[in-house]
C-alpha cells in the first residue's frame, strides 16, 4: 500500500514537471522568452549597425591575421622552428620588403604618378570637348577641370577642406594602425580568441562551432594567397606588356592593374581606364595595342589562372558575387567593396554549415548533384 502510494506520487510529481502536462503555465512563459530573444536580436542588429565600421576594421585585422598565418605555415616545411619564431621571422620579412618598397618608391613613383595624372587629366579635356561637340557634358558646363576653383572659392570653404582631408588622413592613417595591431595579436595568439567566442554557445554545440571556425580560417588563409598571387602575376604581366609597346609609367599602370583584382568584376573594368587615357595621347594604334593586350591579359587571368587558383577557396556564383560587391559598396562605401569578397566566402561557409546542414538537416552537395543531374 505504501509502494503503491509513493510510485502514484512520483507519477503526480512528473506529470507536474512535463511540460506537455502543464500547457497554461509553459505557455506564456515561451511567449516572453521568445519576446525577449527577438528583443535581443534587434537590438543586436541595431549595435552591429551603428558600428559596422569597427567591425569592418576588425574584420580587417582578421584578414591581416589569417595572412600572417598563411605565410608562418608555408614557413613550416623549410624553417624548423615554433610558430611564435615563424611569425616573428614573416613580420620581420613584411617589414624588410615594405621599408624597401618605401625607399625604391619614394624617388620615382610620386614622378610617374604626377606625370601619368597630367596626361590623364589632358586627356579628359580631350575627351570633354569630343563630347561637347555632341551636347554632351560629362564634366559639367566648364569642363569641370578647375578643381581648385571650385572647391576652393573663399578661405572658409578652403579651411573646411583642409580639415577634411587632415581628419581622412588621420582617420586612415588610425584604421591601418589597428589593422595591422589587431593582425598581429590575433595571429600571436589564435587559439584564446577563438576560445572566447566559443564559450558563449552551448556546451554540447562548442566542438562543431569550433570545426566551423577553423573552416573560416582555412578558406580566408586559401582566399588571401590566391588573391597576392593574383596580384603579383597581374602587376609583372602588364607592367612587362606596357613596357615592351613603350607606354609610359608602365610599372605603376601595372601596380593599378595588379591591385584592381583584388575588387573582382568591377575592378579590372576601372584599371582599363588610365592605361587607355595615357595610351591615347600616343596614337591610335599604340592605344589600341595597349586596349589589346590588357584585355587579353585580363581575359587569361580572369578566366583561367583565377579560378585554378581559387577553386579550393571559394565557391561562388559571379552574379551573388556582382551582387555582394554592388550591396557593400553602397551602404559602407570602399571599405564595403574592399572586403565584400571574404565577408562573402565566410557567410557562406557560416550559412552552409550552420543553417543548411544543422538547422535544416540538409546535405548541399546532394542537392547540388540532384538539381545538376
Amino acid at each position: 500500500m505504501n509502494d503503491a502510494s509513493t510510485g502514484e506520487s512520483y507519477r503526480e510529481v512528473a506529470r507536474r514537471d512535463d511540460p506537455a502536462e502543464r500547457p497554461r503555465e509553459a505557455g506564456p512563459r515561451g511567449f516572453l522568452a521568445t519576446g525577449l530573444m527577438l528583443l535581443a536580436a534587434c537590438v543586436a542588429l541595431f549595435l552591429v549597425w551603428q558600428t559596422i565600421s569597427s567591425l569592418l576594421i576588425v574584420f580587417a585585422g582578421v584578414l591581416f591575421a589569417a595572412l600572417l598565418d598563411a605565410s608562418a605555415r608555408a614557413l613550416a616545411p623549410v624553417i624548423p622552428l615554433n610558430r611564435v619564431w615563424r611569425l616573428t621571422l614573416v613580420l620581420l620579412l613584411l617589414s624588410g620588403v615594405v621599408g624597401f618598397g618605401l625607399d625604391w618608391g619614394a624617388g620615382k613613383l610620386p614622378e610617374q604618378t604626377r606625370n601619368l595624372i597630367k596626361v590623364m587629366d589632358t586627356q579628359l579635356d580631350v575627351v570633354q570637348e569630343h563630347l561637347l561637340s555632341y551636347g554632351v557634358e560629362l564634366l559639367g558646363p566648364e569642363g569641370g577641370r578647375n578643381f581648385s576653383q571650385w572647391l576652393f572659392s573663399d578661405q572658409g570653404r578652403f579651411l573646411s577642406h583642409a580639415q577634411f582631408v587632415l581628419g581622412g588622413a588621420s582617420s586612415l592613417l588610425t584604421g591601418v594602425l589597428v589593422i595591422l595591431f589587431l593582425g598581429i595579436l590575433f595571429a600571436f595568439d589564435p587559439t584564446s580568441h577563438r576560445n572566447s567566442l566559443v564559450m558563449l554557445v552551448k556546451q554540447s554545440y562548442r566542438a562543431r562551432t569550433r570545426a566551423v571556425m577553423d573552416e573560416m580560417g582555412s578558406v580566408m588563409r586559401l582566399w588571401l594567397v590566391g588573391q597576392l598571387i593574383r596580384i603579383i602575376l597581374m602587376t609583372l604581366c602588364v607592367w612587362i606588356a606596357l613596357y615592351w609597346i613603350g607606354l609610359p609609367g608602365p610599372f605603376v599602370l601595372g601596380l593599378q592593374a595588379g591591385l584592381s583584382n583584388f575588387i573582382p568584376y568591377l575592378g579590372p573594368i576601372v584599371a582599363a581606364i588610365p592605361i587607355a587615357l595615357v595610351a591615347m595621347p600616343l596614337g591610335a594604334s599604340l592605344l589600341i595595342w595597349a586596349v589589346v593586350i590588357y584585355t587579353i591579359i585580363q581575359s587569361i587571368e580572369g578566366y583561367v589562372i583565377g579560378p585554378l587558383i581559387q577553386r579550393q577557396a571559394v565557391e561562388i556564383p559571379p552574379a551573388w558575387t556582382l551582387v555582394a560587391i554592388l550591396l557593400l559598396g553602397a551602404l559602407f562605401g570602399v571599405m564595403g567593396i574592399a572586403l565584400a569578397m571574404p565577408l562573402v566566402a565566410v557567410g557562406r561557409v557560416a550559412i552552409i554549415r550552420f543553417y543548411v546542414e544543422d538547422w535544416l538537416g540538409d546535405d548541399p552537395k546532394q542537392t547540388f548533384n540532384g538539381e545538376q543531374s
